[in-house]
């Protein structure tokens, strides 16, 4: 689909994906997502001291919020099929590829869990839970976070006669790993800093009003 000339460049959201060990990008671990949602629905549930405690600890914090974040992306063969010689894999698989490329970051390597078979098969007693990529939920440069994917649906809404997927809706949902979740000494612990510290720099942008603006002249 071509766009006017002179438009301004629509950057992407998307998700990176790096190795949980050296914290490199992995292989193939940037993922953009093909249209940007229209909307993203964030949701910040306070840590606080528990209701019925000491009066003393009533206006203490006990860490960051617990953040989610939740979207729609739709993904759409249609552009790639308008230039069909140049997107084989779409003429052939439609958006089986980019579905696959989010789904498979819900599930262990294929590779792990046969290595995990065969370590049982052998007799190991405990074989430790498979580590997933740390995954990082980019919405511009001022929004580059750490997070879990919590919850993940497709909706598949047309198909190609071999029942390929031509157009569908992915719905993320996704938990901000803080502080509380990651280690102050890494670099998953640093990138939230970041983007803590990147919104308090923001924060201080805005024009905060004055009693006069509420109608009061002062606290009573």
């Amino acid at each position: 689909m071509s766009s006017f000339p002179g438009s301004p460049r629509v950057l992407k959201g998307g998700l990176v994906l790096l190795d949980p060990s050296s914290f490199a990008v992995l292989p193939n671990g940037i993922i953009a997502l093909q249209y940007n949602p229209d909307t993203l629905t964030r949701t910040l549930k306070v840590k606080g001291a528990t209701e019925g405690g000491d009066r003393s600890e009533a206006l203490r914090l006990t860490g960051p919020p617990v953040e989610t974040i939740k979207l729609d992306a739709e993904i759409d063969a249609t552009d790639q099929l308008e230039f069909a010689d140049q997107n084989p894999n779409t003429v052939q698989h439609g958006i089986f590829p980019q579905l696959a490329a989010l789904e498979t970051l819900v599930y262990p390597a294929s590779a792990t869990l046969q290595s995990n078979f065969a370590l049982a098969q052998q007799g190991t007693l405990e074989i430790m839970p498979m580590l997933a990529p740390m995954t990082l939920f980019v919405w511009s440069a001022s929004r580059i976070v750490p997070v879990r994917i919590t919850d993940f649906s497709v909706t598949e809404e047309a198909f190609d006669p071999a029942l390929n997927p031509l157009r569908a809706k992915v719905s993320l949902g996704m938990q901000v790993l803080s502080i509380d979740d990651l280690s102050f000494g890494d670099k998953g612990g640093s990138l939230y800093m970041a983007y803590q510290r990147r919104k308090e720099g923001l924060a201080q942008l805005h024009k905060f009003a004055s009693f006069g603006t509420l109608g009061i002249a002062g606290i009573p």
